[in-house]
């Protein structure tokens, strides 16, 4: 669902891709010696990219190059070929994102995603959570009264985190929540499959290790905000049509300014410009640079920052999530469950989170009469199945949906595919999620740009971080912010106010952040009767 805002295999390499009309120069083309100068270096050609890169041609700053290490425009927005339809092509589906979330009401405020779907004529389908029927290892099973008490014990839990945020009160764990609204699965597993489809599914984490204020925060904040609804994009061009759209609003055909295949090594940065070197030995000298690579990609040192980023800025990039979402995908040769129900929800004896959703396809609406359908795992599942060859997999789930339909014949699939998130180096994960002990303030710091290297995407929107809209809001943010300090005097005078951050500047930042605890407080009447600097069994 979150990605329903999220690697590929070497197998999945070759890839149908919709292209832009601006071709992109390979970094390979390049003498090694050459090092290019320009205004700002766009790290990343995901929607954060390209939204920073609409955002600065909006603003007269067309002097800027957009540098990515595939060869497509979308980033996690990500398709590939799969099966066949009966004229023998083969669908389109999506590896990453997959769906708009929170489209807007009547009279209220618009989710640009949904603005962008529109004008680009996205094919997509409302998600209906409410058909779905549910199983465990003996087959149909209904345990549809456990949805209603998980929806009331959330309720609770929302309400308290509104008391947190207007009361300035500690933030708790969403386990914490749940369990004080009475909810608590413990080893019931068809419990256990209701709060992962209520929870995991949107943050691929446990409730354990999710905080509860900006989790909570951050799903209202999309789903109230805008509307209740989830739509699923099947669009065979693919889901990042709309971000190829976008770009060729400003990007000529031919544009030598977007540079794909290119991969960054190292950045230098400072108070006077930022050099970016490429693994090729090529390199770009620019005024500003922004990098929009992943929480994961940032977390795992892909890419060498000198000097060190300072160590504000690491312990909050080491501080927040990158979760994993792993689609695997089935076609076969008949549709042998209902094809009039959109899901399909198991709870294995053993295992949390083992192959729990079940998604068709083959329905109104979606790739019909397809014959597909695919599962979802998140977190160390998919950790664990992304690791493990194919043919483990495949037996694996085929043992659960035989489990789930024992009065079927079920025939092995024609087809069969997923990708592998969390070992691909230019993301290392499929979307980040809120931690527990992550403020606020820490997350700014996350956000904040260091001298003239800036940062964007979805992990560094507080509000929609997870989601498409996030990488949206804090592409055009940077954008922005670097526009208005290029503004000269004849420019038109910048704003800086709740809708636009043109001639914002320099992002407030949190060099120290203090606890909640003063040091005269570790004492006796709080539990803490010695000092933990006392040193005599120290050698």
């Amino acid at each position: 669902m979150g990605f329903s805002i999220h690697r590929l295999a070497a197998a999945l390499c070759a890839l149908s891709f919709h292209q832009a009309t601006a071709s992109p120069i390979s970094g390979h083309d390049r003498p090694a010696e050459e090092c290019q100068k320009t205004t700002v270096a766009i790290l990343g050609a995901g929607v954060a990219g390209i939204t920073a890169a609409h955002a600065l041609a909006d603003a007269s700053v067309t002097d800027f190059l957009i540098i990515d290490r595939n060869d497509y425009i979308g980033g996690r927005v990500r398709h590939t070929e799969f099966g066949k339809k009966p004229d023998g092509t083969p669908y389109t589906v999506e590896l990453g994102a997959n769906w708009v979330q929170g489209l807007g009401s009547e009279g209220g405020p618009e989710n640009p995603i949904w603005t962008l779907a529109k004008k680009y004529g996205i094919n997509n389908t409302y998600s209906n959570y409410t058909s779905i029927l549910t199983y465990d290892e003996g087959g149909p099973a209904d345990f549809g009264s456990l949805f209603e008490e998980m929806e009331e014990a959330y309720t609770v839990a929302e309400q308290e985190a509104g008391y947190i945020l207007t009361e300035n009160l500690q933030d708790s764990s969403m386990r914490a929540a749940y369990s004080l609204a009475g909810w608590k699965p413990k080893k019931d597993m068809r419990a256990q499959a209701v709060e992962w489809w209520y929870w995991d599914w949107e943050t691929a984490y446990p409730p354990e290790q999710s905080g509860q204020l900006y989790g909570i925060a951050g799903y209202n904040l999309t789903f109230y905000q805008w509307s209740d609804e989830n739509n699923f994009v099947w669009d065979q061009r693919g889901f990042n049509a709309f971000i190829i759209g976008e770009a060729n609003e400003f990007l000529e055909e031919d544009d030598p300014r977007l540079m794909l295949n290119t991969m960054v090594k190292s950045i230098a940065y400072g108070p006077e410009g930022v050099t970016v070197r490429f693994d090729d030995g090529g390199c770009v000298e620019a005024e500003h640079a922004i990098t929009t690579f992943s929480i994961g990609v940032l977390q795992n040192d892909v890419v060498e920052f000198k000097p060190r980023l300072p160590r504000w800025k690491r312990q909050a990039i080491e501080q927040f999530q990158m979760g994993t979402y792993t689609k695997v995908f089935f076609q076969f040769n008949e549709t042998f469950w209902d094809p009039e129900v959109q899901y399909f929800l198991y709870a294995d004896s053993n295992f949390r989170g083992y192959y729990p959703v079940w998604q068709s396809l083959t329905g109104p609406g979606f790739h019909e009469g397809s014959n597909i359908i695919f599962a979802t795992v998140v977190g160390p599942q998919s950790y664990r199945i992304e690791e493990q060859p194919d043919n483990v997999t495949k037996a694996e789930c085929m043992e659960v949906l035989r489990a789930m339909f024992p009065d079927k014949d079920i025939p092995d699939p024609i087809d069969f595919m997923y990708p592998r998130w969390s070992t691909e180096e230019w993301a290392f994960g499929s979307y980040s999620n809120w931690p527990v002990g992550m403020t606020l303030e820490m997350h700014q710091n996350l956000r904040s740009n260091v001298d003239r290297l800036w940062f964007a995407g979805e992990g560094t929107s507080a509000q929609y971080y997870g989601f498409l809209q996030g990488a949206y809001y804090e592409g055009r943010d940077v954008g922005q912010r670097i526009a208005g300090l290029l503004a000269d005097s004849t420019s038109p005078e910048p704003q800086c106010n709740n809708q636009t951050t043109l001639g914002c500047g320099d992002m407030k930042k949190y060099r120290v952040l203090q606890g909640t605890t003063e040091i005269d407080e570790y004492n006796v009447e709080n539990g803490w009767p010695t000092s933990s600097f006392l040193d005599f069994g120290y050698e």
